[in-house]
């Protein structure tokens, strides 16, 4: 059904004047009359009864007119969410998060995103990185916040978003757990609870080239998917391990956080923001977009290294 001769039908409702009905919609007596007539040809019944001063709403006109101004609204709406989802400010968008961006990036770009367009629903799924890589490849995931490097071929596009250094993990009750700061090298010969090749690449290849810059390769008792997992299993007292920085935050009431010496790239690991580009709804074209104009990059790095 055509919405303009509904608005029309409307408009003539509201005035019952020809005249003052096209004044209103800016169309010429004629052609609101012919818009009039097809609709009436089209519902099959008669919508108004011309008078000699102008014209008077049927049966059917009274029982149409509100169901005509729900359809205008209805009709608007639909028109809006199309232009907001064409836009970027409504519509779903899908994040995928290693479980370690909770601690400084999702607190950072999430109320940033909300703020801005409140309109997008926002789903959040945890999962590995690996994970997450399959499922922006499958079209199951908009975006995905995953840890660097992925160690893996990937069409997904990444954007560096945190850069954490290393820094220990030991038991409470290890002989090194009063120390603030340590050469890597010390904890040669040390059992290691290292992050699985498998499950975590990206982290078992910085953590594996940390140590291999520090002359040694790490005695590996255990292994783990996730760092909160790692770090329980420290706090067990089955090994010592390399965790990003921001972990500091994860407080367990016996593991021993220490800094390294060192200055190394290797030191270093990364959160990034992944995508398949081409692939972006216009949601996610926001969201990568706000990564880069809020300064993000600039100002969590700064926080990854201080």
């Amino acid at each position: 059904m055509d919405l303009r001769r509904v608005r029309h039908f409307v408009v003539l409702a509201e005035t019952l004047n020809v005249s003052r009905a096209a004044e209103r919609l800016h169309i010429a007596q004629p052609a609101l009359s012919v818009s009039i007539q097809k609709l009436e040809t089209e519902l099959g019944s008669r919508l108004f009864e011309r008078t000699s001063t102008g014209v008077l709403l049927t049966a059917s006109g009274e029982a149409a007119v509100a169901e005509a101004r729900r359809l205008l609204y209805q009709g608007e709406q639909l028109a809006r969410s199309a232009r907001e989802a064409a836009e970027g400010t409504s519509g779903r968008l899908r994040i995928g998060f290693v479980g370690s961006a909770i601690y400084q990036l999702i607190p950072s770009l999430i109320p940033l995103f909300r703020g801005q367009y409140p309109g997008v629903e926002l789903v959040l799924r945890e999962a590995t990185s690996t994970s997450i890589v399959q499922m922006l490849n499958e079209d199951a995931l908009d975006v995905g916040l995953v840890r660097a490097p992925l160690m893996q071929p990937s069409a997904a596009t990444l954007v560096a978003l945190q850069r954490d250094r290393f820094i220990a993990a030991l038991p409470r009750t290890h002989a090194l757990a009063q120390r603030r700061r340590l050469p890597l090298a010390e904890l040669r010969g040390e059992r290691f609870v290292m992050y699985s090749a498998a499950g975590a690449p990206g982290l078992h290849g910085s953590a594996m080239a940390a140590c291999q810059a520090a002359s040694f390769v790490p005695d590996i008792s255990q292994e783990a998917v996730q760092i909160a997992t790692v770090l329980a299993l420290v706090e067990s007292g089955l090994g010592v391990a390399l965790v990003p920085e921001v972990m500091r935050g994860h407080r367990g009431e016996h593991v021993a956080y220490l800094d390294l010496d060192a200055a190394s790239p290797a030191m270093e690991t990364t959160l990034a923001l992944a995508y398949i580009e081409g692939m972006e709804n216009p949601a996610a074209q926001r969201f990568i977009e706000l990564c880069g104009h809020r300064g993000l990059l600039a100002a969590a790095g700064a926080a990854g290294t201080s």
